[in-house]
């Protein structure tokens, strides 16, 4: 007879498990880059698909055969650089000393925060600082499909050195940014995101605890026990029904296969399923993305890379 186990129900990788509280998530470490260059790109996940190309790779138990990957279509709008902050060394880390906006700034931003009356200082005038980093906003009225004009707003990160950093961010503030002025294909990225949300959901799907015999007294889809008379409380650790999904989440070296600059290479008749047409750059990302279409993703340059062949495929067929 084989050893009984029995693992506990849920990981606890992941506790608790908290629901975010937006939709585009926080970064709270970069990776470190020489050249100098904004470390992330916001895009808009548009559907999966899959692509065939000849497989080149020299240890592959493939190698010249055509194969076929699934990929993930990310829209990737330019993005408006509106803003630089300034940050300070402190014994608490980074902290904020400055923030200085663009000299015109767009309209649908107010839907956002609060717009600045009066212009404060101008970005020559910030001498004493320890680090920057550039705010920008999405231009939702490039992509048709989401349906809004409230623009998302984060601050990313900049490689380089400090002084290189100021230099790029006065040429570059109140312009657009485009998705190859940060990536190139081959590259390796994280992908930071929200889950799908999925309710209130019981103990047997939010947990994968065991379904209980029809014998059982009083419910089969319920956990047997709340745990001993001792301690008398409810341990934290014991699976119980509650909302289920939502949650910030980071796929580490996902590769980019190809960035397009041509919807119609994508598109399929009458657009996307639950999207729509894609009209502005895309990039195809190996293998599938969190969260629902529709929704904003976060593209980082990789913290964790591994020795991954960063070749670019010729692709000679995209599936539509």
């Amino acid at each position: 007879m084989g050893n009984i186990r029995h693992p506990r129900r849920g990981s606890m990788q992941y506790w608790p498990r908290k629901r975010s509280r937006h939709t585009l998530v926080r970064v709270r470490n970069w990776a470190t880059e020489s050249k100098v260059k904004l470390l992330g790109f916001i895009a808009v996940k548009a559907g999966m698909t899959h692509v065939q190309f000849m497989d080149t790779r020299a240890k592959s138990n493939t190698k010249g055969e055509i194969i076929s990957i699934p990929v993930t279509i990310l829209e990737c709008p330019p993005l408006l650089i509106s803003g630089v902050s300034f940050y300070k060394n402190s014994l608490y880390g980074l902290i904020k000393s400055a923030s200085i906006w663009a000299s015109k700034l767009e309209k649908n931003l107010g839907r956002t925060m609060p717009l600045p009356k009066k212009q404060g200082k101008s970005i020559d005038e910030i001498k004493d600082f320890d680090d920057l980093r550039l705010v920008v906003q999405t231009l939702p009225e490039n992509v048709a499909p989401i349906g809004t004009k409230k623009p998302k707003l984060l601050e990313i990160a900049l490689g380089g050195k400090k002084d290189d950093k100021l230099t790029f961010a006065k040429s570059i503030l109140g312009k657009q940014i485009a998705i190859t002025d940060v990536f190139e294909p081959g590259n390796l990225i994280d992908i930071r995101g929200v889950t799908k949300g999925k309710g209130f959901q019981g103990t047997v799907k939010r947990y994968g605890v065991q379904i209980r015999s029809h014998k059982a007294e009083k419910t089969k889809r319920g956990i047997a026990t709340l745990g001993s008379w001792t301690p008398k409380r409810v341990e934290f650790s014991v699976a119980q029904s509650g909302k289920m999904g939502y949650h910030q989440r980071t796929e580490y070296n996902k590769k980019i296969v190809k960035i397009g600059h041509d919807g119609a290479e994508v598109n399929r008749v009458g657009g996307l399923d639950n999207y729509g047409i894609v009209k502005n750059s895309y990039v195809l990302v190996h293998g599938s993305v969190v969260g629902p279409v529709k929704r904003e993703v976060l593209l980082t340059a990789a913290e964790r890379v591994k020795k991954i062949s960063k070749e670019v495929p010729d692709i000679n067929y995209i599936s539509k």
